[in-house]
């Protein structure tokens, strides 16, 4: 099974009804799309409230990937806003807890910063972080490319091979040690995770210093169709090797990524059944 989706439903207008508000957004994402990634949670642990409210508001079998806060994987700067690590860790957890006991609950998605490189004491933090969240579903992304060196390429999927960790594969752009190749292997056969990215250079990297600038464009990209033929094939390949694939488009700094992802839906041949109950004629000429 393939899960197509997009990084958050508050930004994609060309998924939400003429009629809607803003508090419909998600309703009618969920019209769209099986699948999200929740990145609100990278930003702040969320409230039970709102994390019930967004349960509601989808389909039985509608899931979340849910990004984990940036006090876990060293993007936070300053002090955190817990008293310590084991209540920051213990309020993530109580946060996120009716969406898996809600069956929506696909992954806890851990993307570690373009810095964190393939050290011992990095793989001893991956594994600090698994503890922690024990009995949930967690999905690993690096950003430095040292973890698919020549040398370490298959001690790193070995290493999440071992301690059931799922392999979040990824398409970005190549520049340099912040960035990581397009791998298309999974380590569990259950599940693997696919993020697009985009193929933006000069965006990916923050050339100005910039950092409000630069998350504006970061993400600016608009794939072409023989590019997601390439995404297509490593989709298939892993689509061959595990039970699920969860694709999540991520290039929406111009708004890209919601077409880019029906258009690959298309190409797949894939149409989803028990969506939310909205009337979707009006869109179909769009893709």
């Amino acid at each position: 099974m393939i899960e197509i989706g997009l990084t958050g439903w508050g930004d994609h207008p060309d998924v939400y009804a003429p009629s809607s508000s803003a508090k419909d957004k998600l309703v009618d994402y969920s019209a769209h799309f099986p699948v999200v990634e929740l990145d609100s949670t990278f930003y702040a642990i969320q409230p039970e409230r709102n994390i019930r409210k967004w349960i509601a508001e989808t389909p039985d079998n509608f899931r979340f990937i849910v990004k984990a806060y940036q006090g876990m994987t060293g993007h936070h700067r300053g002090e955190l806003p817990y008293a310590s690590v084991e209540e920051m860790y213990e309020q993530f957890r109580l946060s996120i807890q009716p969406l898996q006991d809600a069956g929506k609950l696909a992954m806890i998605l851990v993307q570690f910063p373009p810095w964190f490189d393939c050290t011992k004491e990095n793989v001893q933090e991956i594994l600090f972080i698994r503890n922690r969240l024990e009995g949930f579903d967690i999905a690993i992304e690096f950003r430095h490319q040292s973890w698919y060196s020549s040398d370490y390429q298959e001690g790193t999927l070995g290493f999440l091979r071992k301690w059931n960790l799922i392999h979040s594969v990824c398409d970005e752009p190549q520049a340099g040690d912040g960035s990581i190749p397009l791998v298309p292997e999974t380590t569990r056969a259950d599940k693997v995770l696919f993020r697009l990215h985009g193929r933006n250079v000069q965006g990916w990297r923050n050339l100005s210093g910039d950092d409000q600038a630069w998350r504006k464009v970061r993400y600016l990209y608009n794939y072409v169709d023989s590019e997601l033929q390439e995404i297509q094939t490593a989709v298939q390949k892993l689509k061959a090797e595990t039970e699920e694939v969860f694709v999540v488009f991520n290039n929406n700094s111009g708004g890209h990524a919601a077409q880019n992802a029906k258009r690959f839906q298309k190409m797949l041949n894939i149409n989803y059944e028990r969506l939310a109950p909205k009337q979707l004629d009006f869109f179909e000429g769009e893709w």
